[in-house]
């Protein structure tokens, strides 16, 4: 139904951009200092005009043109060029000036002089019209196309989550430990969140960070007393939103290769601000054994996962640094985040 609206729309648009351009011209064309009364004959004359060009392009340009049929068009075009001047010479004139201008032909050139400049306006807009029309609808192809690969992206992030937590919670209840309820708890809320909070392609900053606080949490609950864990998210001003999730990769991954590389002294530091221009400062550092595979981190799914968003989401407004020097693995992220006010 509204693939039916807009084409109504766009025709009716169409449709009074012709009629004031076939005015506008008409009248420039029939101006004339000394004669200040328009004369039949100008009319007449127009409207063989504009039906040539009406026909060259409603039905030439579709048809052979826009196929890439060039030489069928250009050969249509010149018979349609032919038959208005033959209207204009033949008839039109020998009616109107049987006298004067009905008794001779005036030559191919002057009469190419007088058809050509009125047929390439008349042609020449609704080439340009067609070519506009076509441009929008290639930008709103590519807007549905980028929509479609960020719900892609973002749906990929829960299933790639529980199945992490869900081996975690698995382990504590082989294990019985009294833990076990904390995490459900834990799962439950953070769950909640990216199940039913973040179905907008931007969220408040303050609920994200809210989220990634739990988030941390919960995975903190896996080091024990192996290490430490510390998260910072001072002076968070609100009026700010952010693609949701966007940051779970790198705090889920510093946990992942810590835990997996560490059974002691593990350390995850997490710290969060904002600037007064909208800037957001992420850094997630995480300790590592250097026999530890980080190449799995670099080229793993959820990193390639957040980059492809981040370069669908923030083009030109992003920085993102990652690095492992002394068993210290460091993303940096700088992102210039959307005002609620914008």
């Amino acid at each position: 139904m509204s693939r039916k609206v807009f084409f109504l729309t766009s025709t009716s648009k169409e449709v009074i951009f012709q009629i004031v351009l076939h005015i506008v011209l008409f009248l420039f064309f029939s101006f004339d200092r000394n004669q200040p009364q328009i004369h039949e004959y100008k009319i007449v004359a127009f409207l063989n005009y504009a039906l040539g060009a009406l026909i060259i392009n409603y039905a030439l340009l579709p048809r052979y043109f826009y196929q890439k049929k060039y030489l069928l068009f250009f050969l249509y075009v010149a018979i349609m060029v032919f038959l208005i001047i033959a209207v204009e010479e033949l008839v039109l004139e020998r009616i109107y000036y049987p006298d004067t201008r009905g008794k001779y032909f005036p030559g191919v050139v002057y009469s190419l002089l007088d058809v050509l400049p009125v047929i390439t306006i008349l042609a020449g807009f609704k080439f340009a019209w067609d070519a506009s029309t076509k441009q929008r609808e290639v930008e709103e192809l590519r807007s549905s196309v980028k929509e479609s690969e960020l719900q892609f992206l973002k749906s990929q992030i829960n299933p790639h989550f529980l199945f992490n937590n869900l081996n975690n919670l698995y382990s504590y209840a082989i294990e019985q430990s009294p833990k076990t309820p904390s995490i459900i708890l834990e799962l439950s809320s953070v769950l909640r969140y990216m199940l039913y909070d973040c179905k907008e392609d931007f969220v408040g900053l303050g609920k994200e960070i809210e989220h990634l606080k739990n988030f941390t949490q919960l995975n903190e609950l896996q080091i024990e007393d192996r290490g430490k864990v510390t998260f910072e998210a001072p002076h968070i001003p609100s009026g700010y939103l952010i693609a949701p999730l966007i940051l779970n990769v790198f705090i889920e991954n510093a946990f992942k290769h810590s835990t997996a590389s560490q059974s002691e002294d593990i350390r995850i530091d997490i710290h969060i601000r904002l600037d007064v221009n909208g800037q957001l400062d992420f850094k997630c550092e995480n300790s590592f054994r250097p026999l530890t595979n980080t190449d799995k981190l670099n080229n793993g799914i959820g990193l390639k996962n957040v980059k492809k968003r981040l370069q669908l989401l923030y083009p030109d407004a992003h920085t993102l640094r990652i690095t492992d020097v002394n068993h210290l693995y460091s993303v940096h992220l700088k992102m210039n985040l959307k005002s609620s006010l914008e």
